[in-house]
């Protein structure tokens, strides 16, 4: 270990946990060491944007160039990548279909599908939008994300039927989307393909707003609800896993 980097690290670390900053007497009492020590350290990090002075209190805070990198840091995420792991870990569990979807202009879309040895016959594919209202991806988003928005888009792409169990009325719509929120998953039953039960939990980013969902499908006939019940906090526990992978500090 690198003294130096290691004192400038923990320096870093402790500005960091007090909002109003700290002086460099406190730095010294904290770290045991003089107050010219402190300050070069302090100077060094300054001049690289890590760490600032207060004007007024004369007290050292964190410097805008963490913003900047992490903007760069979050630029640089690969969904797919980050959340491979983590779908492999369902897979394993339920060997059925797991899909990994994003939410990109009022569209949820396949960007990632692992398949079980448990074959199933599905129309998606990579690449392929997702419908909103009839899946329980679609709703999972849709339960998470701004109600004008919603509005909006069922406004404009309407409640078309896909199967005799599809919704297509709004309230009852919008009710399903409340129980959604309050469960943390969404299940669609035979809503877009007959025979297919689906269950979806979200993904949210650093900001907090959901950004994406993680979903398993599989055979009505196996996902029963003492299956569903079964994969549920699973389901759940790697959409928050994700989440986290992505930046996001929430429960």
């Amino acid at each position: 270990m690198v003294q130096s980097i290691d004192r400038a690290l923990t320096i870093v670390n402790y500005v960091s946990s007090q909002k109003g900053g700290l002086g460099v007497t406190e730095l010294a009492e904290k770290l045991g060491l003089n107050k010219s020590s402190i300050f070069r350290i302090l100077a060094t990090l300054a001049s690289h944007g890590y760490i600032e002075q207060d004007p007024d209190t004369k007290k050292y805070k964190l410097g805008y160039k963490y913003l900047e990198l992490s903007a760069k840091l979050l630029d640089s995420i690969d969904i797919r990548k980050e959340a491979k792991p983590y779908l492999q870990e369902l897979v394993d569990l339920s060997n059925e279909v797991i899909h990994l979807i994003i939410y990109s202009q009022k569209e949820a879309i396949y960007i990632e599908k692992l398949e079980g040895s448990e074959t199933l016959r599905m129309h998606s594919q990579v690449g392929r939008r997702v419908p909103m209202h009839c899946t329980s991806a679609g709703k999972v988003l849709l339960a998470y994300l701004p109600t004008e928005e919603v509005m909006d888009m069922i406004e404009e792409k309407g409640l078309p039927r896909h199967t005799d169990n599809t919704i297509t009325d709004q309230v009852e719509l919008l009710d399903n989307l409340q129980k959604i929120r309050k469960k943390g998953y969404g299940v669609e039953r035979e809503e877009n393909e007959p025979g297919v039960t689906c269950m979806a939990a979200p993904i949210f980013n650093h900001l907090g707003n959901v950004i994406g969902a993680v979903s398993i499908s599989g055979p009505s006939m196996r996902m029963t609800e003492a299956r569903l019940d079964e994969l549920k906090d699973k389901l759940i526990e790697v959409g928050s896993s994700i989440s986290r992978r992505l930046g996001y500090k929430g429960e």
